[in-house]
């Protein structure tokens, strides 16, 4: 399955094109303004306006061997705590290796712009984000799937 944190992401028709490649399910959730789709394998779950409601649905349900689509970093630390392949929008994966570094940089980046140190604004989305995006999503979902493959065979 594909988790995809679906607010604000900019890579929707990208993984649309790969989870359909792979033939995987995916689940975009958001508080509103999802597209529905009358294609089978795509699922949307809209959630509450509440604080963290989508990253709370994603973190309740993703687990080993499924992919999660986020630029959330708190959440990317529950979902590979899971052992879920997480990917930002840019391509940038999460994993065990970098996850503490990335939740450092997250926390410390929210306490420069809390004291007025930074300003805080991030890069503009580019062609070549999504390129990377395109490559680092596909890789994960060949993993995802030669997992699940795995598992099948084993039972």
């Amino acid at each position: 399955m594909i988790y995809v944190d679906a607010d604000a992401c900019p890579v929707k028709p990208e993984i649309l094109k790969v989870a359909e490649r792979h033939g995987l399910e995916v689940t975009f959730v958001a508080n509103s303004g999802l597209r529905p789709s009358r294609d089978p394998m795509i699922h949307n779950v809209i959630v509450s306006n509440a604080f963290d409601a989508a990253d709370n649905w994603i973190a309740e349900r993703a687990g080993a061997g499924d992919v999660v689509v986020t630029a959330d970093v708190p959440l990317a630390v529950r979902c590979v705590a899971t052992g879920a392949f997480v990917s930002g929008p840019t391509g940038r994966v999460f994993d065990e290796t970098n996850i503490g570094m990335a939740s450092a940089m997250r926390d410390l980046g929210a306490h420069l712009r809390e004291t007025g140190e930074s300003k805080g604004y991030n890069a503009a989305f580019s062609p070549k984000d999504r390129s990377r995006f395109l490559e680092t999503f596909d890789r994960l979902c060949r993993r995802a799937k030669s997992l699940s493959g795995d598992a099948g065979r084993q039972a």
